[in-house]
């Protein structure tokens, strides 16, 4: 794997942590859910930035939010028991055949 898409794989999984402690930290009320939140933020910041080195930023940003999202409203619903319907599950399902088109026929994604 090219190192440019661990670091972005990494950045989407710190960033999801991050959001869970933000939803963990109740509005940052809870002093460690709210400190896993910025450091993982932080980092997942910093490996985006590692990642702009070589992939276009639209590119990053959309594979970021569209993998993140889809993970994200994941762990709402089996973690935090937030429900999704039907309109949401098509939608995050058109993110991922958004992400799945992008990597397959765009010659502007690096691969």
């Amino acid at each position: 794997m090219p190192p440019q898409y661990l670091y972005l794989m990494l950045a989407i999984i710190t960033e999801t942590i991050g959001t869970t402690a933000l939803q963990a930290s109740a509005q940052f009320t809870r002093f460690w859910p709210s400190v896993l939140c910025v450091v993982t933020y932080a980092a997942s910041f910093y490996l985006l930035a590692l990642a702009l080195k070589v992939i276009p930023v639209g590119i990053l940003y959309a594979l970021w939010s569209g993998v993140g999202i889809v993970l994200i409203a994941l762990i709402g619903f089996t973690v935090f028991g937030q429900k999704l319907d039907l309109a949401a599950v098509l939608g995050m399902g058109m993110i991922i055949a958004g992400i799945v088109v992008i990597q397959l026929f765009s010659n502007t994604a690096t691969h």
